[in-house]
């Protein structure tokens, strides 16, 4: 599928990595760099999971960086709907404003995960959590810079690579070069689609910048999150040139049925499909998280 934009790499963001190293999360400032305007992507909400305990520090050293330079946020993006963190954009939207978006196949996993969870009728499964749905080739203004939205399902069906001026987010659907690609094994997911969605970022110019979501530093290596589209295509331990589509599903599903499930998956699912809120308070005004049995 031919890429539904033309990049421009003469356009260079400002962009700013912060590394939550609990979840080996890495969430980004794309700043405008002829204005004070900005994004963030794939923010981290930091909760104790055995206690049952909820804090914002991860958040709050964005909303201070933000804050500190005086720029204005416009845009608060989840590349999707991720299983191994909690998503803090509700928070860092009531601190800052700006516009929380994502894909609109956010219906789907909505839908699904819905039903899992046996949310009921009152759970909305129609994306209105968000401020804008996403459709592929859709563009968006941040400040000046235009960030295009380009659909790249297979970890998940509403994953989204956003591209800006010359820096592409892919969230999980490509890691470092040394670390491959996403699993495709949640429910949703697809390595033949996840597989055709890679190439597609791969269509990329080869020095398009790429901003990973995930490293978790394979053999002891520093942890790493910018490479390129040139170096994935070269040197991709699942997907670099020459590998086929047949010989990528096979590895994929493989490696992906010796896989554990991540260890907040249930918490984050919850939350990150309601956009980063906590389920509503119950008959008591407490709040609780679901743990389906067997579902997962």
């Amino acid at each position: 599928m031919s890429l539904p934009f033309t990049p421009d790499l003469s356009i260079k963001p400002v962009v700013e990595a912060f590394f939550d190293e609990p979840t080996n999360t890495v969430s980004y400032i794309v700043k405008d760099p002829s204005s004070d305007s900005c994004a963030v992507i794939d923010s981290v909400m930091d909760i104790d999971y055995a206690a049952g305990r909820i804090t914002h520090v991860s958040a709050d050293k964005i909303i201070d960086y933000i804050s500190i330079r005086g720029w204005k946020l416009e845009w608060i993006i989840e590349t999707h709907v991720h299983a191994d963190h909690l998503s803090a954009a509700p928070y860092i939207q009531q601190q800052l404003g700006g516009k929380l978006g994502i894909g609109e196949n956010i219906k789907i996993v909505q839908d699904t995960f819905g039903k899992i969870f046996n949310e009921g009728t009152e759970f909305q499964r129609d994306g209105s959590q968000f401020d804008r749905l996403f459709k592929d080739g859709e563009s968006y203004k941040i400040g000046s810079l235009t960030a295009h939205a380009m659909h790249t399902p297979g970890h998940t069906p509403a994953c989204m690579t956003h591209v800006i001026g010359d820096a592409a987010f892919v969230g999980d659907t490509l890691f470092m070069p040394d670390g491959g690609s996403a699993r495709a094994d949640f429910p949703g997911g697809d390595a033949r689609t996840l597989y055709r969605s890679i190439k597609r970022v791969l269509e990329l110019p080869g020095e398009m910048r790429l901003f990973i979501c995930h490293d978790y530093g394979p053999n002891g290596r520093d942890i790493r999150w910018e490479t390129t589209v040139a170096d994935e295509r070269q040197h991709n331990v699942h997907v670099r040139d020459g590998i086929s589509e047949d010989e990528f599903v096979k590895m994929r599903e493989d490696r992906d049925a010796t896989l554990g499930m991540p260890k907040l998956i249930i918490p984050s699912l919850q939350v990150n499909m309601r956009a980063g809120r906590l389920p509503p308070k119950g008959p008591d005004g407490k709040t609780y998280l679901k743990v389906p049995v067997n579902e997962l």
